[in-house]
């Protein structure tokens, strides 16, 4: 996945208002590295996360506070990952005065609520409480450039990953309207339409729920139109419904793609769309039993 990648700068002036600093871990997950945002025009500004603590970081941040004679006045975490807390003592080293804000808020953090608007010369941002990838998750939407800072519910690379299916969706469209400008993810390159990203990742996900229900019905992907339903034969783990659905990638990642499974399987079992054997872990579709 990575010869896919562009390769982004250490730091890189994204506009009037925004520069990108890597947080200098690049990797299978979080891409070219963590995406930290310096925001605002005047001396005070403010940080979107902090990385996961690379010395590399710090010293990039430290270097650009002092071409642009800035100081961080508050930082704003996106969520509790390790890669987007863990350079927070690295920061209040540089910037002893700095606030740190955060939902569901760590000791020495403040609470951001839910609508919350922080304030710096050349920069206006109105926090959202997005609950998927983390329950705590926040996303925070640039006034002034009508651009929406997505953390990781939204990447600039691949799909991302959630705790709960149900609210990730529910996160999702109350984004998918926010801004009509552009994206700037947790993760990945700048996205040139955040609403439109959005809602592709929605189709993807309603994409992935209709491939689970076809192949518990059908036990295959491909069903020629006006197929007769069969009844099921047997019921299924999340692992054998992904080497159907995921055929096509490398087995090793298939045990981490059968929890986005398990998730959509989460979801449809609330709707009563399909039911869980707890004795046998096999899942089928509601009101069918598989046969022996």
């Amino acid at each position: 996945m990575a010869t896919q990648l562009v390769r982004l700068p250490e730091v890189e002036r994204l506009s009037a208002s925004v520069v990108r600093i890597l947080g200098g871990n690049p990797g299978k997950f979080t891409l070219q590295g963590t995406n930290t945002y310096l925001i605002g025009s005047g001396h005070q500004r403010i940080l979107i996360d902090t990385g996961e603590g690379k010395p590399t970081w710090a010293a990039h941040l430290q270097s650009l506070l002092s071409e642009e004679k800035a100081t961080v006045h508050q930082a704003l975490i996106t969520h509790w990952h390790g890669d987007h807390v863990n350079g927070i003592p690295d920061l209040l080293k540089i910037c002893p005065r700095a606030q740190v804000f955060k939902h569901q808020p760590d000791a020495g953090q403040t609470e951001i609520q839910d609508g919350q608007v922080f304030r710096v010369e050349g920069a206006t941002l109105t926090a959202f409480h997005t609950p998927g990838h983390t329950e705590d998750h926040m996303v925070f939407v640039l006034d002034e450039e009508n651009a929406l800072f997505t953390g990781d519910n939204v990447l600039g690379h691949g799909t991302a990953v959630f705790e709960d299916l149900h609210v990730y969706l529910s996160s999702l469209h109350r984004m998918r309207d926010r801004v009509s400008g552009r994206g700037y993810p947790g993760h990945g390159a700048v996205i040139d339409n955040a609403t439109a990203r959005v809602v592709e990742y929605i189709k993807h996900r309603q994409q992935r729920e209709d491939e689970v229900l076809r192949v518990m019905q059908y036990g295959k992907l491909d069903v020629p139109e006006n197929e007769p339903s069969p009844n099921p034969k047997r019921g299924w783990t999340p692992l054998q419904l992904v080497r159907v659905i995921y055929r096509d990638i490398p087995e090793s990642l298939h045990l981490p793609a059968s929890h986005g499974v398990l998730q959509v399987l989460l979801k449809l079992e609330a709707e009563g769309r399909v039911v869980h054997d707890s004795d046998s872990g096999d899942w089928t579709l509601a009101g069918q039993r598989p046969t022996l």
